[in-house]
């Protein structure tokens, strides 16, 4: 007696179909789960096995293997739980072969028959149908990801029976899920009105947000550097529908979708520790899985105190900030993350953090501060388009009366700015000016006669590479952008070369 159950797994962010084939045979009773599963699903056996008898029905007294096909392809996780147990009900004659053909099935189970939830459904939901199945039996607790994928039917089961019972009459029932289809993992509180003083800094901040741009902050203890950075996401415009399922398909495989959410709202904010290791931020482990540069995916990722993360770690930032991608490599396969962020670090300007302070002196020797701010090498420093200074603030401007401007109007002029970038780029899978190539960068930063003459100026006094050089050119259009103006003046030509030149720091 033979079953076939269309279940799926996931690989990177994308929906992956595997085959569950099962076989009831004649002899000594016996299961076995063969098809390269990892412990999780070789486990599964015991949990089935269980599931069966406390729902009412025969565990069959036979000689049963599963085998899950392709077999050169790792399987991992508990999501083959229900179909295995659907697989031994349908060998047994409990359900239609014909009707299980039409269908996929994924699901966790536990003893008394209920189905859990689990990890990367919306991923699955898609492949299912671009495979063009009617049907995807799935856990009730991941029905609000799911309904939000269109052309297949949602069947939202709570318990190995009903599942059984939709199989055998096509009869189900769930409860209706209130409210919108769009929930917002994170909501800020923060807001630009919060921050006194730091004009220069917040019209740099500004500036990265509006076009993308990654953005260095410098500064003595306390200059408000990590407040000024937590309020960046409240003025990055909101996501369209393919990042916000995207991104929503990222948080669904690592297990970070809040209970209940459908498509993520917010841009992500990510603030790893310094001592996070380099696989915490770019990905990987013995089971790949998504990394804080991937979580960060169309939002930001903050580094505070960047000089204090490791070495290593901060060098495999390098390609991720270059091609917006992580390509993992293992024996067995390669994984493709997206980590198109925008990295924003804070740091001081020596180790005792009052360099350059106007109030308190610096007890550090030149060698120290060198020591220090070589921490972060050439190569991570040429990747980041700003580099701004924020001095201690005065005492005028502590105690000073009224708010600064809050962030709704900051966001007006953001979102503006991206309106024009998404309507220049439209078609070229381009969001914003900071992810242009050299050919979109070459025709959209044109410079005149007189923006000729300052560029070839700042590439000689800030030895410019020529990444820098292309990175100069797309700070210039957006600020040109933000004004609201075709060409690039020299104007904002000079405002971007002042936000470049990090040697004037140390």
């Amino acid at each position: 007696m033979l079953a076939k159950v269309s279940s799926m797994t996931v690989i990177g962010i994308d929906g992956f179909s595997v085959e569950v084939e099962v076989d009831l045979s004649p002899g000594l009773p016996s299961f076995d789960v063969v098809g390269l599963a990892d412990t999780a699903v070789k486990e599964a056996k015991e949990r089935v096995r269980a599931a069966i008898k406390n729902s009412q029905f025969d565990f069959p007294s036979h000689r049963i293997v599963i085998n899950l096909a392709p077999a050169d392809l790792k399987k991992e996780g508990s999501g083959f739980d229900l179909p295995i147990a659907l697989g031994i009900l349908c060998a047994q004659g409990f359900i239609s072969q014909q009707t299980l053909n039409n269908g996929v099935v994924i699901g966790e189970l536990a003893l008394d028959g209920e189905i859990r939830t689990v990890r990367g459904v919306l991923s699955m939901v898609i492949e299912a149908v671009q495979r063009g199945k009617e049907f995807i039996i799935l856990p009730l607790g991941n029905y609000a990801e799911a309904r939000v994928v269109k052309g297949i039917k949602i069947i939202p089961i709570k318990y190995l029976q009903e599942a059984v019972e939709f199989l055998q009459t096509g009869n189900y029932q769930v409860e209706p899920l209130q409210g919108e289809e769009t929930v917002a993992v994170s909501i800020y509180n923060e807001d630009f009105s919060d921050v006194r003083g730091q004009e220069a800094t917040k019209r740099a901040l500004e500036i990265a947000a509006a076009g993308g741009h990654n953005i260095l902050l410098v500064g003595p203890p306390g200059s408000g550097k990590t407040m000024l950075a937590r309020r960046l996401p409240s003025i990055l415009p909101e996501l369209n529908w393919e990042e916000a399922l995207e991104l929503t398909k990222i948080y669904s495989i690592s297990g970070l979708l809040p209970a209940g959410a459908s498509l993520l709202k917010k841009r992500p904010f990510r603030s790893p520790h310094h001592t996070t290791s380099k696989v915490g931020l770019i990905g990987g482990g013995a089971y790949p899985r998504p990394g804080e540069v991937t979580l960060a995916h169309y939002g930001v990722l903050f580094l505070d105190e960047l000089p204090e993360f490791h070495r290593e770690a901060l060098e495999v930032l390098r390609q991720p900030l270059e091609d917006g991608m992580i390509f993992i490599s293992r024996a067995a396969l390669s994984l493709t993350y997206p980590s198109r962020f925008m990295l924003v670090g804070a740091m001081n300007p020596c180790l005792c953090g009052f360099y350059r302070d106007p109030v308190q002196p610096c007890s550090c020797t030149p060698a120290q501060i060198k020591r220090y701010t070589s921490r972060i090498s050439g190569p991570l420093l040429d990747r980041i388009d700003f580099t701004v200074e924020v001095p201690r603030l005065k005492y005028e401007e502590m105690a000073g009366v009224g708010n600064g401007e809050p962030s709704a109007v900051i966001r007006r002029r953001v979102v503006g700015a991206r309106k024009i970038q998404e309507e220049r780029f439209k078609g070229r899978g381009i969001y914003c000016n900071a992810h242009m190539g050299p050919k979109e960068t070459k025709y959209y930063c044109s410079l005149g006669k007189e923006g000729k003459g300052l560029m070839a100026s700042a590439v000689q006094n800030f030895r410019l590479s020529a990444r820098g050089y292309g990175r100069l050119l797309k700070v210039a259009r957006t600020i040109a952008d933000l004004e609201g103006k075709t060409a690039i003046d020299t104007i904002h030509l000079a405002e971007a070369i002042q936000y470049r030149g990090i040697d004037r720091l140390f």
